[in-house]
């Protein structure tokens, strides 16, 4: 976490920021242990970020940013440990994700529409370290031909059973299966993300990927018709489960 708010301090020194950001970001680090003074040296001038716009003109939506980041901070920080379901993780991401927020504020056009460009932000931030922790996890799935005739024959679960199965106990759930099961199923059915661009950015084919979704979507059905009891019999979409303790990436 110290390299990273030690990166968040040189990369805010290479951008023009408000006087208001450049202190919050100090009270963060001091918060966190870390004391720094910025340098008010840039890392090369073809990292500036220059506008014509008058920074005046700027406070609007960066103040409104700003102001949402420091109220829900703790939220956004306790959301990512179960996610992440690892503190150290958790505040890597978050320090990547307020230091992009930061970066990006001219892109919020509505200040009443700040948590909900955050929350895109935030998913975005996830998603590329989910990409990088698994090509450092893992570059390819090695599957037997054997077993990919036997794949192609079953019967596994449907696109309706993973799309019926959207109450809170999926997105609780889903971080306790292995982590690459875990950020299939968040890129390929929840966000949508194309299978091509998947493989791509893994190293891997789109077979393998599909075999990897294939193999994830069964662990989850598995894995809430284990702990979503009540809502096999009334419903995914009236959940009221009583959860029981699972350890994660036991499936």
């Amino acid at each position: 976490m110290i390299t990273t708010l030690k990166l968040l301090f040189e990369r805010i020194n290479a951008m023009k920021v408000t006087a208001s950001n450049r202190d919050w970001f100090q009270e963060k680090a001091a918060a966190s242990g870390f004391s720094a003074q910025p340098t008010g040296q840039c890392m090369n001038d073809s990292d500036n970020v220059t506008t014509n716009e008058p920074e005046e003109a700027l406070r609007p939506m960066d103040e409104a940013v700003r102001r949402a980041l420091v109220e829900g901070h703790e939220g956004m920080l306790r959301f990512l440990i179960g996610r992440l379901r690892n503190r150290n993780d958790a505040e890597e991401v978050l320090q990547r994700f307020m230091l992009r927020a930061i970066e990006r504020a001219n892109d919020l056009r509505d200040v009443k529409s700040v948590k909900g460009w955050l929350s895109k932000v935030l998913a975005t931030t996830l998603i590329d370290f989910h990409r990088q922790a698994t090509r450092s996890r893992m570059k390819e799935t090695v599957v037997d031909p054997q077993e990919l005739a036997e794949l192609a024959e079953a019967e596994g679960p449907s696109d309706d059973d993973i799309e019926a199965a959207i109450c809170n106990c999926l997105y609780r759930l889903l971080p306790t299966l292995k982590s690459e099961y875990a950020e299939i199923i968040w890129r390929a059915d929840l966000l949508e993300e194309p299978r091509e661009s998947i493989a791509e950015s893994l190293d891997t084919t789109v077979n393998n990927i599909n075999v990897r979704l294939y193999r994830a979507r069964g662990a989850l059905k598995q894995r809430l018709l284990q702990m979503c009891r009540t809502c096999v019999i009334h419903g995914f979409l009236d959940c009221e489960c009583q959860h029981e303790t699972v350890d994660s990436g036991a499936s």
